[in-house]
């Protein structure tokens, strides 16, 4: 193999005084040579970004970084500030992890990739639309002009992710930095992007060093793993050596949270032949701005029926955009269907409204996928849990003491009812949103993507929590995912979801086995690493 392109050599990133810790990055050396994939992994707070912050010089003032961090020879650490911008996006190209927050959201798409070709190449107007089109041609656009004259709130989740590793690539760099590319993309937009950057690192003989906390990912993608924890590499090695062979125990811990795409045998104990929950013909459509204008509405859910029985768990899966949150929605009375029936045991509440909705409605609760944004940030934990109580009726001092019951219910310490929730992890802001919802008894919770953010030992952690209080309180669940690696480890049921209509449903063991839809069995292709997933580990 030629020389490293990219070369560190014991850098270490020194934390602030009041940091929890000394370093976030402690002597760390790695390589990643030309036309090389290499995949750091890790828990959050492992460093794995930071790393990847240390490379191209973004890293905040209050920290302190020593070693070598050498491109091509050069010591990037010992370049001026200036010299660093000419290296960015001309040589280093950085695709981040959540566009919407990296797009600027008030210039198209099409601006924003010119303004890469502007500063660094020098090019005419002409020359750099050409170039920003053959951009994102390259990465596989349906239609490269629309997308251009398109704001990013205007793009899918795919979209802006191809949006973004465009102008990384538009100067052809010779190394690239991919910061959780695809976290929170369902499996066939994540196995496109994965696709995408391996044949585009091979046509352009980059290096790409890949941030993820995702296994399966690194088992379809890598050439070589680094595994790091609390700042330290602790294991390293060609990918199938460290997959399949791990000799850390940190690395072996990590590997054996993986949800393993087999469905447990059997169903919970608690199941019945009951049925609590049956949604029948539902139908929802929307106006979208261009709906508006045209009067056109916008299908989300298409004569849509489901059932859950009581104590059992039905997860919803299917591609972004097919119908499974408005369809969580909906059942939770967030939006109103405009057709269809309700029921919830015998009764219709699909056409109640006011007190009597809001009375019927509180035995059914809901588990947010954004908890950043579902936690009001400028109220305290205690009265965030109490308040379905408080609107009960219940006194305040009175539903911080049943709040404070709950989180050590979710395994939080209950003086965790003083803090705010910015103050917590995300794993932590998890387990608040369930006590939350838990707050009012619930007979049934319907959880949207709880767990697709968050890193595979903190994920562990939360299902396992779900499965406990499920066996605790009787709990029936819903669960909507993309992930059907956790949907085979949490569901009895599951019903398959494309372009608002269910198209497959029944025992998830069965479906998984012996998918009959077409647009099943695609997804479970789709999953990256599905091989080795197979695979005892």
């Amino acid at each position: 193999m030629s020389d490293a392109l990219l070369d560190l050599a014991q850098v270490s990133v020194r934390l602030p005084p009041d940091a929890d810790r000394a370093f976030a990055i402690a002597d760390v050396s790695l390589r990643v040579h030309p036309d090389e994939i290499v995949c750091v992994v890790g828990e959050s707070g492992s460093g794995k970004s930071m790393l990847a912050n240390a490379v191209i010089r973004l890293l905040p003032p209050t920290v302190t970084m020593t070693g070598a961090v050498r491109l091509g020879g050069r010591d990037l650490a010992q370049l001026p500030e200036a010299a660093m911008r000419a290296i960015r996006g001309a040589e280093i190209g950085m695709v981040f992890q959540e566009p919407m927050a990296a797009l600027n959201p008030i210039q198209t798409i099409g601006r924003q990739v010119g303004e890469v070709l502007r500063l660094h190449a020098g090019l005419s107007a002409r020359a750099r639309r050409d170039a920003m089109l053959a951009a994102l041609t390259q990465v596989r656009l349906r239609d490269p002009l629309r997308a251009s004259r398109s704001y990013p709130h205007q793009l899918s989740g795919g979209e802006r992710q191809r949006a973004m590793i465009a102008m990384a690539l538009a100067l052809k760099p010779r190394l690239l930095i991919a910061d959780e590319p695809t976290t929170a993309l369902d499996v066939t937009t994540q196995a496109q992007i994965l696709q995408l950057i391996r044949e585009l690192q091979a046509q352009n003989q980059m290096g790409v060093l890949f941030i993820t906390h995702d296994f399966g990912v690194v088992a379809e993608i890598a050439d070589r793993v680094v595994v790091m924890q609390n700042g330290h590499l602790v294991e390293e090695g060609p990918v199938a050596a460290v997959i399949n062979a791990p000799k850390h125990p940190y690395t072996q811990s990590l590997i054996a949270a993986v949800p393993k795409l087999r469905p447990a045998p059997g169903v919970p104990t608690q199941r019945s032949d009951d049925i609590i929950l049956r949604v029948a013909h539902v139908t929802k459509s929307y106006r979208s701005a261009a709906g508006i204008l045209r009067g056109k509405p916008t299908p989300g859910l298409d004569d849509v029926s489901v059932a859950l029985m009581k104590g059992a768990s039905l997860g919803i899966v299917g591609e972004s955009g097919s119908g499974k949150s408005t369809l969580a929605r909906c059942i939770v009375r967030l939006m109103q269907p405009d057709a269809g029936s309700m029921r919830l045991h015998d009764l219709e509440y699909a056409s109640l409204s006011g007190r009597a909705m809001r009375r019927q409605i509180q035995r059914i609760q809901m588990v947010f996928q954004d908890t950043s944004g579902s936690l009001n940030p400028r109220k305290k934990v205690g009265d965030l849990v109490g308040q379905g109580l408080m609107v009960r009726g219940t006194r305040r001092h009175e539903a911080w003491r049943r709040a404070e019951e709950l989180l050590a219910m979710v395994r939080l310490d209950p003086k965790a009812a003083h803090r705010y929730p910015h103050e917590f992890s995300g794993g932590q802001r998890q387990r608040i949103a369930l006590a939350r919802a838990l707050a009012v008894e619930p007979e049934i919770l319907v959880a949207d993507e709880p767990v697709s953010a968050l890193d595979v030992s903190v994920q562990a952690q939360v299902l396992a929590l779900l499965a406990d209080l499920r066996a605790k309180l009787g709990l029936s669940l819903i669960f909507i995912t993309h992930d059907l690696r956790v949907a085979a480890n949490v569901c009895d049921l599951v019903a398959v979801m494309q372009n608002g209509k269910v198209v497959e449903s029944g025992e998830t063991a069965r479906v998984f086995a012996n998918p009959a839809h077409p647009y099943t069995q695609a997804l479970l292709d789709s999953i990256p690493g599905r091989d080795w997933n197979a695979a005892p580990h």
